[in-house]
């Protein structure tokens, strides 16, 4: 996907949001960004996360060894170590790696950018220089310390001379309140049965709003709401300045989960005319 948007346009910067670590070999997540790096100079973004993303059975199919069963965040340190070696700061003389060489050997990689839901991303992303992404659109922890802590304690790097920190929100914008959350409906259902470990494809409102929660579910559901930036687009637009300022974060990244396609895009043209940007159209 990263090399066919890349390929369809000239300017914007294409990243992965992201590469789940664990599901991964680090060699081959390094040749493969090389490879983007190389075709499209300048407007690549790595973004890595720890977790699996995913329940373990599904991580477990994502991986060729079963033996990695259980690998998960607690070996990020380890899988990361390794990517970086591949990527250039090299491997131990002992180790068993040292002689192999991650292609093409002379592109480097694009900007690596911690992705984390707690302060364990922010410390990472600062120690080594990295780029920082909150993901807010999932996590109803306040990003704002976690942030703070990656500007206070971030150690310049090659690709990154300065802090730069990326908000992640999950926004709907509705012609008002009541549409969005017609519109939010959808993703309220699939994120109970996801976390209920019975995923569907993205529900339309209709089969949402005519289904009968459970008091868990309810619970589930409303949960997932707490995280969401809805309403109109003066709402919206007061909500995300609201979450965002306290964190001084340098980009808002902006996901919109809703069934219709065609409702999506209008949600993203109301937020971009909210916010005096060019229209998607124009």
């Amino acid at each position: 996907m990263i090399g066919h948007v890349a390929s369809a346009t000239e300017r914007i910067r294409v990243g992965a949001g992201g590469i789940m670590l664990p599901n991964h070999a680090p060699l081959k997540v390094v040749e493969t960004f090389r490879v983007l790096q190389a075709l499209h100079p300048g407007r690549i973004d790595l973004g890595i996360g720890r977790a699996p993303g995913t329940d373990p059975v599904t991580a477990s199919a994502l991986r060729r060894s079963r033996d990695t069963l259980a690998a998960g965040a607690e070996d990020f340190p380890q899988q990361f170590g390794e990517l970086l070696a591949f990527a250039g700061d090299g491997f131990p003389e002992d180790h068993p790696y040292r002689s192999l060489v991650a292609m093409p050997e002379e592109i480097g990689l694009p900007p690596i950018w911690l992705l984390g839901s707690s302060g364990y991303s922010a410390r990472a992303a600062a120690q080594i220089g990295l780029g920082y992404a909150f993901a807010s659109h999932f996590s109803p922890a306040d990003p704002t310390p976690f942030v703070r802590d990656y500007r206070e304690n971030f150690e310049p790097s090659k690709n990154f001379e300065h802090p730069s920190a990326i908000l992640a929100v999950s926004v709907i914008c509705g012609e008002g309140d009541e549409h969005a959350r017609k519109l939010a409906s959808s993703m309220q259902l699939a994120w109970v049965r996801m976390r209920s470990g019975k995923p569907s494809p993205l529900p339309s409102p209709r089969e949402a709003m005519a289904h009968h929660y459970t008091a868990s579910e309810r619970h589930l559901a409303d949960a997932y709401l707490s995280m969401q930036i809805m309403g109109d687009a003066e709402t919206v637009r007061s909500k995300i300045e609201e979450i965002a300022e306290p964190t001084g974060a340098d980009e808002i990244m902006v996901t919109t989960n809703v069934y219709d396609h065609g409702e999506r895009l209008r949600s993203y043209e109301r937020l971009a005319e909210v916010f005096e940007f060019a229209t998607l159209r124009s």
